[in-house]
């Protein structure tokens, strides 16, 4: 089954947070959408993997993805490492998706910086004809970076404003981490009162900057070719 977009996610609601707007308005134009969580998220504070299992396949019907994956991988303790690599890998061949999601690399979290190498890496290891897996090489055209610092211009914003609504289910499905004031589980920056309200300003931080609704942020590595400029931006501005 070829996928257009696959995202990749160090533990699941990380793709949610970031670009499951994005996501939903691809699915709506056509497109065959993926996430792949790394782990299984066991070390959170809050809930279980078990839980955070079935929060993501309820957050999948949402996003309205093609298919969900979970690599099983050790929260805490993704290394970009040979055997991480080889499952990388065999899900790039498999899916073969042209456009590649993933987290930014300066990051706080170092499973999410170690995901940001990882899946880079294999972005072009996946070509090379000489690593043996069950499905030919093949190397995805572009690899896109989310949860972008504001430190960092983006190098483009999504519209969502028509896809928030939906975004916000999708990271509600995650009840487990969120704010609940019946709760005596740890508290953690996801669970404060204020998580909700600082993910819905900084989407629409970035929709101001469309003078829209709500948008999301990609980095590109590399230059993004324009085949016709006036139209794209002329549609940007019409929109």
């Amino acid at each position: 089954m070829k996928l257009d977009v696959l995202a990749f996610g160090a533990h699941p609601d990380d793709v949610e947070l970031a670009v499951a707007g994005t996501l939903v308005k691809l699915a709506e134009l056509g497109y065959r959408t993926g996430v792949v969580d790394m782990s299984r998220g066991e070390l959170g504070s809050r809930g279980t993997s078990q839980i955070r299992a079935r929060e993501a396949r309820a957050a999948a019907k949402v996003m309205k993805l093609t298919v969900r994956e979970n690599l099983g991988l050790k929260d805490g303790a993704i290394l970009n490492s040979r055997t991480a690599r080889t499952k990388v890998v065999e899900v790039l061949r498999k899916y073969r998706p042209d456009v590649i999601m993933t987290h930014y690399w300066d990051d706080q979290h170092p499973d999410h910086i170690q995901t940001s190498s990882l899946v880079t890496d294999c972005c072009y290891l996946s070509g090379l004809a000489k690593i043996r897996t069950r499905h030919p090489r093949f190397r995805p055209a572009h690899v896109l970076y989310f949860r972008v610092p504001y430190s960092v211009t983006p190098s483009f914003l999504v519209d969502i404003t028509k896809q928030f609504d939906r975004k916000m289910e999708a990271i509600r499905c995650y009840k487990s981490q969120l704010h609940d004031p019946q709760s005596d589980e740890p508290q953690t920056y996801l669970s404060v009162p204020g998580f909700i309200p600082g993910i819905e300003a900084k989407h629409r931080y970035y929709g101001y900057l469309l003078r829209s609704g709500y948008a999301e942020a990609f980095y590109s590595k590399r230059a993004i070719a324009l085949e016709d400029p006036v139209a794209t931006l002329s549609q940007s501005r019409k929109a």
